[in-house]
């Protein structure tokens, strides 16, 4: 396997209209090319505005427009594509907030869709129930690549210690997450999670946001990656970006080797 991974993080900024976001991120794709790329990443609902009451209006099924469009750039630019999230509505009728994966084929290789729902209400600060028209998925999403096996989940997914580090148990070494927090959560969460989830579990971290918009829900943006020290290798402010990192595999390999911490869990005790 190649120990070199170049990501791809396009921090784009979400617009009304589907075919303006999807023709935005073919313009970046195209421009980006020459950097050589080996994974695209996307945000959260890049194809919509966050919003619950529109989530229905929005969504596609399997084999829809967005998947088709995202499917045909990956196999155009020969590239993986974790292409954010978007509303999905499911062959049971209910709406879902799902990730897909595309190999350089163009074929899916992993889809997702978010385990734990936003249902918040912060004093002074955010309010938000995705329960009002989202349902939870309930898998555990970790998919090979010819670098390695990586995981994949949603936003508030990465709250969750116990969901990382399940994946990090199925053979996880890159875990992607496309999100959306927001100027209450981001200031306050956003990087020291992204660091957090890292050092717990000795993996590489990306996390691609929405650029900040001003109306509706508002985005932090800071997209990011972080190595399995818990170094920041690349973060962007809120602005629309689009920025290409290297990930370095054998420092993963360096970093559970000289603290094993992996395998020095007390199974016998937790």
């Amino acid at each position: 396997m190649n120990d070199k991974l170049k990501v791809a993080l396009l921090q784009t900024k979400v617009a009304k209209e589907k075919e303006e976001n999807l023709e935005q991120l073919s313009e970046l794709m195209e421009r980006l090319a020459p950097e050589g790329a080996d994974l695209y990443t996307l945000p959260e609902m890049f194809n919509c505005p966050y919003s619950t009451g529109l989530f229905p209006a929005y969504a596609e099924s399997d084999g829809g427009e967005t998947w088709r469009f995202c499917s045909g750039l990956a196999k155009k630019h020969r590239v993986y594509l974790s292409a954010g999230s978007i509303p999905e509505r499911g062959a049971d009728g209910r709406i879902y907030n799902t990730a897909y994966v595309f190999d350089r084929k163009g074929r899916e290789i992993a889809k997702h869709r978010k385990a734990h729902l936003f249902d918040i209400s912060i004093t002074d600060g955010q309010q938000f129930k995705e329960s009002d028209t989202l349902s939870s998925g309930n898998e555990i999403t970790v998919f090979e690549t010819e670098f390695c096996a990586m995981g994949l989940c949603v936003c508030y997914d990465l709250r969750f210690p116990e969901l990382a580090r399940a994946m990090v148990d199925r053979g996880a070494k890159v875990i992607l997450v496309p999100a959306a927090f927001n100027m209450t959560t981001g200031p306050a969460h956003w990087e020291l999670l992204f660091r957090q989830r890292a050092v717990d579990n000795q993996v590489f971290m990306v996390g691609t946001a929405p650029a900040r918009g001003d109306r509706g829900y508002i985005s932090w943006g800071h997209s990011i990656a972080t190595d399995p020290w818990g170094n920041v290798l690349i973060q962007m402010d809120e602005k629309e970006n689009a920025l290409v990192t290297e990930l370095d595999l054998s420092a993963l390999e360096r970093v559970r080797r000289e603290l094993p911490l992996l395998a020095h869990r007390r199974r016998d005790m937790y």
